[in-house]
C-alpha cells in the first residue's frame, strides 16, 4: 500500500496535468460553445504557442526574467493568427455542413505543422522555468515545485474569468444571445461576425498561452499538437461540449484518472483514460455537465 504522501503527490500530479489540459481545452469549449465549431487546429494553436514563447525568448535574451513577457506575447500572436483564420477562412463555413468544417480545420492541422517545421525545424527545444517560480514547497510531506502551484491556480482563475465574461458582461449576454438565435441578434444591429471573431481570438489564446505555458516542464517537438488535441478532445468529451464547467470537471477527471492509472495499470494508464471516455458516450453522450444538442 503506497504512504498517503505518495499518494498526495500522485493528485498534485494530476491536478496539474488537468490544469493545464483545462487551459487549452477551455478555448475549445469556448469556440464549440459558441460557434459550433469542432476545431481540429487548436492543438495547432497550442503548438504555435509553444513554438512563439520559445522564439520570443530568443529574441529577449539568454535569461528566464522574460519567461512571462514571452507567454503573453506567444498567446497574443496565436490569437492573432486565430483572428485571421476565423474572419478569412472559416467564417464562410458556418452555414455549410459540419463535415466541410472538420475537413478545413483538418487541412489546417496539416498546413500549420508543416510551417512549424519549415520555421523552427525538427529538433527538440525548451524553455527554463521563470526565476520567481523555480522554488519548491512541502505540502503534507510531498515536495511542489512553485510553477506547479501556479498553474493549480491559473485553471480556476481561467474558469472564473470566463464565466465571470459570459455571464456578467455585456459580450457575454450578446454571445449567449448569438447561440440561441443569431439571425434575430443581427436583425437587432448587434455585429454578430465580430461576436464570434472574438470569441475565436479568445479561443486561441487560451490554446496559445497554453502552449507557452508548457514549455518549461514539456519539450517542445513536431506532433505535440496531435498530441494534446486527442487529450483535449477527451476532456471536453468527458464534461461536456460547450459546458465550461464540465470542461473543467472533465480536465480534473482526466487528471486523476491517468495519475492513479498509472499506479494501478502502469502500461496501459492512457487505457483507463479511453475507457472512462467510452463508458460515458455510452451512459450520457452529452457529458457530465453538458447538455443535449437540439
Amino acid at each position: 500500500m503506497p504512504e498517503p504522501a505518495f499518494l498526495f503527490g500522485q493528485f498534485l500530479g494530476g491536478l496539474t496535468a488537468g490544469m493545464f489540459l483545462f487551459t487549452i481545452a477551455a478555448g475549445l469549449s469556448l469556440i464549440f460553445g459558441v460557434l459550433r465549431v469542432l476545431n481540429f487546429a487548436h492543438g495547432s494553436f497550442y503548438m504555435f504557442g509553444a513554438y512563439l514563447g520559445w522564439q520570443v525568448m530568443t529574441w529577449l535574451g539568454p535569461g528566464t526574467e522574460y519567461f512571462w513577457l514571452a507567454a503573453l506575447a506567444a498567446a497574443a500572436c496565436v490569437a492573432l493568427l486565430g483572428i485571421a483564420i476565423e474572419y478569412c477562412l472559416l467564417r464562410h463555413l458556418y452555414r455549410r455542413e459540419e463535415l466541410y468544417q472538420l475537413l478545413f480545420t483538418y487541412a489546417l492541422v496539416l498546413i500549420l505543422a508543416d510551417c512549424a517545421k519549415i520555421i523552427w525545424g525538427t529538433g527538440q527545444l525548451s524553455v527554463s522555468r521563470p526565476p520567481s517560480l523555480s522554488g519548491s514547497v512541502q505540502i503534507f510531506g510531498t515536495t511542489v515545485p512553485h510553477y506547479n502551484l501556479f498553474i493549480m491556480l491559473l485553471g480556476p482563475a481561467i474558469a472564473l474569468g470566463l464565466w465571470l465574461l459570459m455571464h456578467r458582461s455585456r459580450v457575454g449576454r450578446l454571445v449567449r444571445a448569438a447561440v440561441m438565435d443569431r439571425e434575430m441578434l443581427g436583425a437587432l444591429g448587434a455585429n454578430v461576425g465580430s461576436l464570434y471573431t472574438i470569441m475565436f481570438g479568445i479561443g486561441a489564446f487560451l490554446a496559445g498561452l497554453g502552449g507557452a505555458l508548457v514549455t518549461p516542464v514539456k519539450s517542445i517537438v513536431p506532433g505535440m499538437d496531435v498530441e494534446v488535441i486527442v487529450e483535449v478532445f477527451i476532456v471536453v468529451v468527458i464534461g461536456g461540449l460547450g459546458s465550461l464547467w464540465g470542461t473543467f470537471l472533465g480536465a480534473l477527471v482526466f487528471g486523476q484518472v491517468l495519475a492513479f492509472g498509472i499506479l494501478i495499470m502502469p502500461r496501459f494508464s492512457i487505457f483507463a483514460v479511453f475507457a472512462l471516455m467510452a463508458i460515458i458516450l455510452i451512459v450520457r453522450p452529452w457529458g457530465l455537465l453538458g447538455k443535449p444538442l437540439r
